[in-house]
C-alpha cells in the first residue's frame, strides 16, 4: 500500500481491484526515473498478490501524464549513451510488465495523454478516456522517437495509422482514438470513470482468474502468427490443460450443476 503523499499510490479494495494511481497532478502527472521505478515496484506487487483480481490504471488531478518529466529530460540529455540505454531499459520494463500483467487491467484516461502516456494506455488491456481527452505521440516534435512504447502501440493502432502518428506529432481526440482501437470505451466526463469501471471489473469478477490469465496468455501467443500446426497443437494444448486444471474442473462442474463457479464472492 502506499501513502496519499506518494507520487504513486496503490490500494487495494476488499473485493480484490487494486488501483494505482500516478500523483503528480502538479506536473500534469509527467514520468521520471522515480516514478517508473516506483510503477515497476508496484506492478510486481500486484503480479504476486493472488488476492488482487483486476488493475485499474488512473492518474489525480486534470490530466492522465503529460509524458517524460522536463527535469528528467534535461538530465537523460547530459547522460552518456549507455546511461541512457539503461534508462530507456527501466521504461521498457515498466511497459512490459504492465503489458503482461497476470490480472486484467484497465486504463482511465482524461485529459492529456502524451508520448510514454499513450504507451501506458497501449499496454492496458481495456481502456476507458472520457471525451475531452487528447492523445499524442509527440517526440518528433523534439527530435526524438516513441521507441520503447512502439510495439505495444503499433499493436494497438496498427502499422498504418502509426505511420501517421508517429510522423505527425499531431493530437487526436478519445473519439478518434476509440477508432483507431487505442480506446475501448468513451465517457462523457471523468465523473463517469467510477461507474463505467465498476461495471467493467463486475463482469471480471464473473470470470475464472486463472481462465482470464490464460486467455490473456492465449492472445499473445496467437497475435500476428501464422496459422499453422505448430500454433494448431499449441492452442490444442492450452485448452487441455485447462480443462485438466482445478478451476477448469470447477468451472465445468459449476456449468453443469447450475450453480455459481466457487471464483464468484456473494
Amino acid at each position: 500500500m502506499s501513502d496519499n503523499n506518494s507520487r504513486v499510490i496503490l490500494s487495494i479494495s476488499s473485493d480484490g481491484i487494486a488501483q494505482l494511481t500516478l500523483n503528480r497532478p502538479e506536473v500534469h502527472n509527467a514520468f521520471d526515473d522515480d516514478v517508473i521505478e516506483q510503477l515497476i515496484s508496484q506492478l510486481e506487487s500486484v503480479a504476486n498478490n493472488d488476492d488482487v483480481r483486476a488493475l485499474v490504471l488512473r492518474s489525480n488531478g486534470k490530466n492522465f501524464s503529460a509524458g517524460a518529466d522536463l527535469a528528467w529530460m534535461k538530465r537523460m540529455a547530459k547522460n552518456s549513451h549507455q546511461e541512457n540505454l539503461e534508462d530507456a531499459g527501466r521504461l521498457a520494463k515498466l511497459m512490459e510488465l504492465l503489458n503482461d500483467l497476470n490480472k486484467p487491467t484497465i486504463g482511465l484516461v482524461q485529459g492529456a495523454a502524451y508520448g510514454g502516456a499513450v504507451g501506458l494506455a497501449a499496454c492496458c488491456d481495456i481502456v476507458i478516456a472520457s471525451e475531452e481527452a487528447q492523445f499524442c505521440l509527440s517526440e518528433v516534435k523534439i527530435g526524438l522517437i516513441p521507441a520503447v512504447i512502439s510495439p505495444y502501440v503499433v499493436r494497438a493502432i496498427g502499422e498504418r495509422q502509426s505511420r501517421r502518428y508517429f510522423l505527425t506529432a499531431e493530437a487526436f481526440s478519445a473519439t478518434t482514438a476509440q477508432s483507431l482501437g487505442l480506446v475501448h470505451e468513451v465517457v462523457a466526463s471523468p465523473e463517469l470513470f467510477d461507474d463505467a469501471c465498476a461495471r467493467i471489473t463486475r463482469t471480471l469478477s464473473k470470470n475464472s482468474p486463472q481462465g482470464m490469465r490464460a486467455a490473456k496468455e492465449l492472445i499473445f501467443a496467437v497475435s500476428h502468427k501464422v496459422i499453422e500446426q505448430t500454433v494448431i497443437q499449441d492452442t490444442a494444448n492450452r485448452i487441455a490443460d485447462i480443462r485438466v486444471s482445478s478451476e477448469g474442473q470447477e468451472g465445468l462442474s459449476a456449468f453443469l450443476e447450475k450453480r455459481k463457479p466457487n471464483w464468484i464472492q456473494e
